[in-house]
């Protein structure tokens, strides 16, 4: 029996140290995994990322913006933020001042992206890596630096879902054809002028609406250049142009030239929840005012534009490039597109999805 009882607590104490040599190995990882994440933090504490939004304003970019600065401070890293006003001239000047004052890497939004050239040249100068976002620079501005990146979103995809968007609402709703005729008489509020988003989301809602196998007919097309007043005017204009009987969708390359749209629709009684006044409205980048707007029913959906991702993926190459390293999945956490381009997915928003937007 006492030999019995010897083997058992034998048996007992090596399966304790067992244990106990799991747990620790368990502890140690996790304290390792700790210890990585603040010396990552630390390593990033000496990066000072100058950045320049197009204009403050900007509802989208204001959401991009926010996700910018929080991303950096999970980094550990400081971020100089500024507005250019939409003013080309007063953005180069920023980048003038980030260099002077010793900024580790740029992110610009440029306010024409046409203009970018002299940016690159700036930051190629001072050595300097640079990442462009929500803007796409031409692709001989991206070729000609090798410390130049872009992060956004492929316009085309967000036009073609907001043409679908309104395809699905006419094939539910055959009374949506006001006049019956088969053919979608519409309105188009663009972004500005020479935009690429403006003419992509433009061309490719039109083009989706067609190959859902609906004619259409354009009534009217103006820029109201990404922005709600204008818009409601230029709605306001198309309403006293067109008149509401002829208009059947409202399609906008963005969610506040939507909203404002709504806005000159509500003052004429539409949109308002009698569904015999109701025109189809869209937009593109699922704004909180816009998902605010599709849960009161008047607006019919957007497609999410990832102010989130591309906020994040921006300030992890600005951060990554400016420690030196090499920009891949491994070191941003996105897939990289020929060395130079981490593209965020669109999202279709509707009726039945909207919610798991909102925050």
């Amino acid at each position: 029996m006492k030999k019995i009882a010897v083997l058992l607590l034998a048996v007992l104490m090596m399966a304790s140290t067992v244990v106990g040599c799991s747990n620790s190995q368990t502890d140690s990882k996790a304290a390792l995994a700790e210890v990585k994440t603040e010396k990552n933090k630390a390593d990033a504490s000496d990066v000072n990322v100058g950045v320049c939004i197009y204009k403050f304003d900007d509802t989208f970019m204001t959401g991009v913006r926010n996700n910018m600065s929080a991303q950096a401070e999970t980094l550990g890293a400081k971020l100089d933020i500024v507005d250019s006003q939409n003013k080309q001239p007063t953005q180069n000047e920023q980048v003038d001042t980030f260099i002077t004052k010793g900024v580790n890497a740029l992110a610009v939004n440029p306010v024409d992206r046409t203009a970018a050239a002299p940016l690159v040249e700036k930051a190629k100068a001072a050595g300097l890596p640079i990442v462009f976002l929500n803007r796409e620079p031409e692709a001989n501005v991206m070729k000609s630096y090798d410390k130049v990146w872009y992060v956004g979103a492929k316009a085309e995809e967000s036009g073609t879902m907001s043409g679908e968007l309104i395809a699905d609402y006419f094939k539910a709703n055959k009374s949506a054809d006001k006049n019956g005729d088969g053919i979608i008489q519409y309105v188009m509020l663009q972004g500005e002028p020479g935009h690429q988003d403006a003419t992509l989301r433009t061309m490719y809602s039109v083009k989706a609406i067609e190959d859902a196998g609906f004619k259409t007919q354009k009534l009217a097309a103006d820029t109201a250049m990404w922005d709600k007043v204008k818009a409601t005017d230029l709605m306001n204009t198309f309403i006293s142009s067109q008149g509401l009987d002829k208009i059947e969708a409202v399609l906008a390359n963005n969610d506040d030239m939507a909203l404002g749209a709504i806005e000159a629709l509500k003052a004429q009684g539409y949109n308002k929840g009698d569904k015999s006044k109701y025109i189809p409205v869209v937009g593109v980048d699922a704004t909180a005012p816009a998902l605010s707007a599709m849960a009161e029913g008047s607006m019919l959906g957007t497609v999410l534009n990832d102010g989130e991702n591309q906020g994040k993926a921006t300030v992890n190459i600005a951060v990554a490039a400016a420690q030196g390293k090499e920009i891949n999945k491994e070191t941003i956490g996105y897939d990289v597109k020929d060395g130079k381009y981490v593209w965020i997915p669109y999202v279709k928003v509707t009726a039945e999805n909207y919610k798991q937007f909102q925050k």
